[in-house]
């Protein structure tokens, strides 16, 4: 994996980490109150190892990021 830092305003790098952003809170965090800090930490690590392991996406070929990675990893191996 390779770090890239473009310039500011380039919204190509910056584009899929918002749309994440953005699901997370819809599924998980609107229209819920969370007590302490840490309930929210805990939230957050379990939505983002659901959303990694378990929760399928179409735009992966009906499969979880976990597995997509996976699959082109012995593709290009």
């Amino acid at each position: 994996m390779t770090q890239n830092m473009s310039r500011v305003g380039r919204c190509i790098d910056n584009g899929p980490m918002e749309g994440f952003w953005g699901t997370m809170k819809r599924e998980m965090y609107y229209d819920r109150k969370y007590k302490t800090k840490d309930a929210l930490i805990k939230a957050i690590e379990d939505y983002i190892n659901y959303y990694t392991n378990e929760r399928v996406q179409r735009n992966l070929d009906v499969v979880t990021p976990m597995e997509f990675y996976e699959k082109k990893l012995q593709e290009s191996a």
